[in-house]
């Protein structure tokens, strides 16, 4: 049996994303074994339920706050793009927020184009500053994202995703993408996966949330994977919870 100090040393976080739309799929996410973290689309007609069914299971809740990106596909109700202005910006993901209950950090839905600006990106992390509290996870959907030194510019507890788990709707995958995951885990002490509420998706978590303190992982939610990832590498994770000064704060568009 492994030790604890042994199993805190190869720690997994699972996102699931795209949740709100449908109830049966969300449902059954919020079923999965352990920690998992659920990520909401805002305005969806099913995500304040299943925020709130998933919070009384003990699981972390996320905004999914969709953004704009470089190839031309609609949003959803409650995206930001890159023609609005900061006051626009600003209650728009105010309002989003505010739909999703139990909310403990943001994650972008889409954003290969939004995530390239650092004026938006700052407007964001400022309001999730401001909040308190809020934690930041870079979707990474484009590699030029700026959108984590930002985050870390503003003080905000923030991480990056590490696998896709399902870029291919095919179990063996999937599967390789897995343990491509767990590969990542092992050598860097820590991995964080997106996925979606695909059936195949939804399979292999059930397969596989079970065995993984078995293998050697621990799973635990965003806040905890920041918070652990903060101690060991604080100049890398730059999670404080502290505001900025206030000349800083100002400098910021």
């Amino acid at each position: 049996m492994l030790s604890t100090a042994a199993a805190a040393e190869h720690v997994l976080t699972v996102i699931i994303d795209d949740l709100g739309d449908r109830l049966k799929d969300g449902r059954r996410v919020v079923a999965l074994p352990g920690p998992v973290t659920l990520s909401m689309l805002p305005h969806t007609p099913f995500a304040a339920r299943l925020a709130r069914e998933a919070h009384a299971r003990g699981k972390e809740i996320m905004l999914h706050l969709p953004m704009e990106s470089v190839e031309p596909r609609p949003l959803g109700p409650g995206g930001v793009t890159l023609h609005m202005g900061q006051a626009e910006f600003t209650r728009r993901v105010r309002a989003n927020l505010a739909a999703v209950p139990h909310v403990r950090g943001v994650n972008n839905h889409m954003g290969s184009l939004l995530t390239l600006h650092p004026g938006h990106m700052s407007w964001l992390m400022n309001e999730l500053r401001q909040r308190g509290g809020l934690y930041f996870v870079d979707s990474r959907t484009t590699p030029a994202s700026v959108a984590l030194p930002v985050a870390q510019e503003y003080g905000v507890p923030s991480a990056t995703r590490d696998v896709f788990l399902d870029p291919v709707r095919e179990a063996g995958a999937i599967q390789l993408q897995w343990e491509r995951a767990l590969a990542k885990a092992r050598r860097a002490g820590h991995a964080i996966v997106i996925g979606h509420p695909y059936p195949e998706t939804l399979a292999l978590l059930e397969r596989e949330l079970p065995r993984l303190a078995a293998r050697g992982f621990r799973l635990v939610p965003v806040s905890a994977m920041i918070a652990q990832n903060t101690k060991r590498s604080p100049d890398l994770w730059h999670a404080s919870l502290s505001p900025l000064p206030p000349a800083a704060k100002n400098s910021k568009p």
